[in-house]
């Protein structure tokens, strides 16, 4: 396919349109504050309308509180404080960052994440880049920052295309987000609103951390399997066609610094640091076994003293806190054995560039604590899941369809709004209850949510590090632009969102756990 071709095709010019047209959104923390203001309007009307609905199980009347009197602004005066706090994304997040925080800033993550690539025989090159790629999201950005642009020079020293590495590696990173073989930060913020959402519905229901958790370690060994599928039968034989310009002088130049990258990356490890790497990955080993210990044994200390179960138990109440130490003790005996850590002050300095990172992801949860709570405040959510309940009821759709909807709709909205978190805050209220109430649990629903938000963002110039991954690709192609990526991960984004959601439908049909809790 010829680049000209590609560059006028109809999806090509209607993806550049969605993005000048996201590029026009205001901030995400803006976007709530502007969300703020349409439910104080929509409440108001809905009070003056005397709209409300009935619910199911009490029979109760619900009816809307308009936000637009002197009672909600007493509330919101009184509250505003305690909904930030209380807001059950904060607290968690802040802590497992302290932990992940002291891995990152002592380079163990880094470390663990390179050597793993080391290790990959040159017949499995795609598969292990992908699931590496997968892998990074406990890291958070390590994957985008780390893993995308070594994966690159890792196909250059191949002798394959690096656009090829980057695209696989894009798509493990980006598009497999959601799935992990461990609990990250973003189980942990997904969990923390749908608990929240799920208040509208049942005031003591909570979603663990860990309630997409057997479903997401399928996931990803499928959307590994998946992407090395499409990177092999899709994205190398069109990259071969397509009429890319590289530069002679620049891909030269490029290789070149690729190999002088390699050779620093071999000799980056030395034999101190690959102790610093052996002992602390030991150690963090020996860890996971002793907490294994505590909870495995029917009478395990961590299991709940009265059931014995470990649903409601000490370990589920504070597995965030177990994943920070377990990072915090990995990091910093990296960091003392290999050198870097002179003194424990630097120990807390990690953990401080953590916090630092957090800024904007605090700013924006103060604004989707307000809009979350006034939403509760208001019974919006409430008055519409029932009488949304009820239209999906009249309807009869088979609960896999109204799955599947929900899927696509979400895979929708990522193109224009790019925040994960963000989106959910919003839907969560909305769709939680009203699946709640036609029988489709939260866990479900949640699930459903990740499949649709993972598989487009691959997709979407709003996500944050598209533009970075676009650099990347210029780095070997000067004239390659958002339409190259774009034409690259589209059969990625295609392949996820079918398969994944036939996946949840077998899943959800066998009556399948998604997760311990």
């Amino acid at each position: 396919m010829q680049q000209e071709s590609l560059k006028s095709s109809v999806w090509i010019r209607s993806l550049l349109a969605i993005e000048r047209a996201g590029n026009r959104l205001p901030a995400p923390a803006l976007l709530f504050l502007l969300l703020i203001v349409g439910i104080v309007i929509i409440s108001a009307l809905c009070a003056v309308f005397s709209v409300q609905g009935i619910h199911p199980a009490s029979k109760e009347v619900l009816e809307v509180n308009s936000l637009l009197s002197f009672d909600a602004l007493r509330w919101w005066l009184q509250n505003a404080v305690k909904n930030f706090i209380s807001f059950a994304p904060v607290g968690p997040v802040v802590v497992v960052m302290l932990g992940l925080g002291i891995a990152e800033h002592s380079g163990f993550l880094s470390a663990l994440l390179r050597r793993l690539l080391h290790w990959l025989p040159a017949n499995a090159l795609t598969f292990g880049v992908v699931m590496i790629g997968v892998l990074s999201s406990i890291a958070v950005d390590a994957g985008y920052v780390v893993v995308i642009p070594l994966s690159g020079v890792v196909f250059s020293l191949a002798g394959r295309s690096p656009l090829v590495g980057i695209a696989a590696c894009f798509a493990g990173v980006s598009g497999g987000f959601s799935a992990n073989l461990m609990v990250g930060p973003v189980d942990v913020i997904l969990a923390g609103i749908s608990t929240e959402a799920a208040h509208l519905i049942d005031a003591d229901y909570q979603v663990s951390p860990v309630a997409n958790y057997y479903f997401m370690i399928v996931s990803t060994f499928i959307i590994s399997l998946l992407a090395t599928w499409v990177t092999s039968s899709w994205v190398e034989p069109a990259l071969a066609k397509m009429s890319l310009d590289y530069d002679g002088e620049q891909f030269s130049s490029a290789f070149h610094s690729d190999t002088q990258a390699s050779s620093q990356f071999s000799s980056e490890l030395t034999v101190l640091e690959t102790k610093a790497l052996k002992i602390s990955a030991l150690a963090l080993l020996i860890f996971i076994v002793i907490i294994a210990c505590l909870v495995v044994p029917e009478n395990g200390v961590l299991r709940n003293s009265e059931t014995g179960s470990i649903v409601h138990s000490p370990f589920m109440s504070g597995l965030i806190v177990l994943i920070a130490i377990g990072a915090a003790l990995g990091g910093v005996l990296y960091g003392r054995i290999s050198g870097l850590y002179q003194s424990y002050n630097q120990v807390v300095e990690g953990m401080e560039g953590a916090m630092k990172t957090l800024a904007g992801y605090l700013v924006l949860m103060f604004f989707a604590a307000q809009f979350v709570s006034l939403f509760n405040w208001s019974n919006l959510g409430a008055v519409l899941a029932v009488n949304g309940a009820e239209v999906l009821q009249e309807l009869q759709l088979p609960m896999l369809l109204n799955l599947v909807l929900f899927i696509l709709m979400a895979a929708s909205i990522n193109l224009v709004v790019g925040s994960a978190s963000a989106k959910w805050a919003v839907l969560a209220p909305i769709f939680i209850p009203m699946l709640m109430l036609n029988g489709i649990t939260p866990e479900v629903t949640q699930t459903a949510y990740r499949i649709g938000d993972s598989s487009t963002n691959i997709i979407t110039p709003l996500m944050p590090y598209f533009p970075l991954v676009v650099a990347l690709i210029q780095r070997y192609v000067s004239k390659a632009g958002v339409g190259t990526l774009l034409a690259l991960m589209l059969p990625y984004s295609l392949a996820f969102l079918l398969v994944w959601s036939l996946l949840l439908a077998l899943w959800v049909g066998l009556g399948w756990p998604l997760g311990p809790a």
